[in-house]
């Protein structure tokens, strides 16, 4: 039996709170399982960068590995979550899994072999990216059956430190391996690296979704299995009559489109700081290192009932963060404003999760996080295209700083309007 901590104690809690691990094993096996593949998946993710560069020599061939995984993450991530909400999750998890792994050991073996085309890795990515489209829903799906709803803010401080571990972690250890015994070398520790995942997903208990009376089905009888387009639409339209659910992801876009400065991170590294792509290379990893503080750093969250308000604060402390480093030309100020603001994104990110995970009921969970790929996925591109566009026609001063104030300024007047996101209370969830 777990000790149930004093309010004293928790008050005192400053590091990320460890109970989810302690108390359930499924969670336990399906978080190391986790971490470990995110690394895994850092290093493939670098190692084909390489190759393709290695192969032609062109930036822009680099660039296309982006977009042939943003593609039919966007297009495939609506439909993953459907299926997540029709199926059993462990199974849809395992299914995900188990492609991930095949791909990893398509790579390597093409590098053994010598097979070296820039298509077959652009295909590889893509089908990647597809395979990830339906695992993430099913997974997120998952651990509001395996925790109770108080433990879950927690989880997803937990959860905030897997991905940004991994995606710290991973690329660089990627190079070294790279580096050190070549492309198949890389991607066959990913290959095996998904082993822990299977391991922990194959422990699981069978997870059909449970459907709820009420939401939109007559009590006492059964939900009728929707497919495809028709089950996609049917979570955009209860996206749609639920306001706070609905302001998680609004209150988000305002941060990724309007404040997004990471397009700008190679010209602002050369005028701003006299650096080269070092420089660049620091600046990208701020936000990151201050996204798994933020994660560390997470156990005096549990205090916070109003999980709207902090949202809407956390966003707002994102755009001022990023205000800041447009004004900064010291390289270090710079990156203490990037880590501020990936401080702010985790924070924010850890409410939306838990709110999408207790507010929605268990037969949306898997389609709300399949709209949180797209917007995730999507957002910073988008972001990234309005940072460069206003940059071009003015300055990067002027894009970054303006952004970050014009983000501040939205979150304040959608917060004038979404008055019942604002009281949203944790122990009272209202989606």
């Amino acid at each position: 039996m777990t000790a149930v901590e004093s309010p004293q104690e928790e008050k005192r809690r400053i590091f990320a709170d460890l109970t989810p691990l302690r108390v359930s094993a499924d969670y336990r096996r399906l978080w190391f399982g986790n971490t470990v593949s995110w690394v895994g998946q850092g290093m493939t993710a670098l190692a084909i960068s390489l190759q393709v560069y290695d192969i032609t020599g062109s930036a822009f061939s680099v660039g296309l590995v982006g977009l042939f995984s943003l593609v039919p993450l966007v297009v495939f991530g609506l439909y993953g979550g459907a299926i997540a909400d029709t199926v059993d999750r462990r199974t849809l998890g395992l299914a995900g899994a188990i492609g991930s792994a095949v791909l990893s050991a398509a790579l390597a073996g093409a590098a053994f072999a010598g097979f070296h085309r820039v298509w077959f890795l652009y295909a590889i990515v893509a089908l990647q990216a597809v395979c990830a489209a339906f695992n993430s829903p099913a997974r997120s799906a998952m651990i509001p059956r395996l925790l109770p709803a108080e433990q879950l803010r927690a989880a997803n401080a937990l959860n905030s430190m897997v991905m940004t571990f991994g995606t710290l972690i991973g690329p660089s250890l990627g190079g070294v391996i790279v580096g050190l015994a070549g492309y198949q070398t890389a991607y066959l520790i990913d290959a095996l690296a998904f082993f822990a995942s299977l391991y922990a997903m194959w422990r699981l208990p069978s997870m059909p979704p449970e459907h709820t009376a009420g939401v939109g089905v007559p009590p006492g009888r059964a939900k009728p299995k929707a497919r495809g387009s028709a089950s996609v639409l049917d979570g955009l339209r209860f996206l749609g009559t639920r306001p706070n659910l609905r302001a998680t992801f609004v209150s988000d876009l305002f941060a990724m489109i309007l404040a997004q400065p990471k397009a700008l991170f190679p010209a602002v590294a050369a005028l701003w700081f006299g650096g080269d792509a070092k420089t660049t290379g620091l600046l990208v990893a701020a936000p990151a290192f201050g996204a798994l503080l933020g994660g560390v750093v997470s156990g005096w969250q549990s205090r916070i009932r109003h999980h709207g308000q902090a949202i809407l604060v956390a966003v707002a402390a994102w755009g001022l963060a990023i205000a800041a480093f447009g004004l900064s030309r010291n390289l270090w100020v710079g990156l203490l404003c990037l880590a501020a603001a990936g401080y702010a994104d985790t924070s924010s990110m850890i409410f939306r999760n838990t709110m999408m995970q207790v507010a929605a009921p268990d037969e949306m969970r898997g389609r709300l996080q399949g709209v949180f790929i797209v917007v995730v996925a999507g957002g910073p591109r988008l972001g990234d295209f309005v940072a460069g566009s206003v940059a071009d026609l003015t300055s990067p001063t002027v894009a970054i700083t303006g952004g970050g104030l014009l983000c501040v300024l939205a979150v304040g007047v959608f917060a004038l309007y979404a008055r019942g996101f604002r009281r949203y209370d944790a122990l009272d969830p209202t989606p």
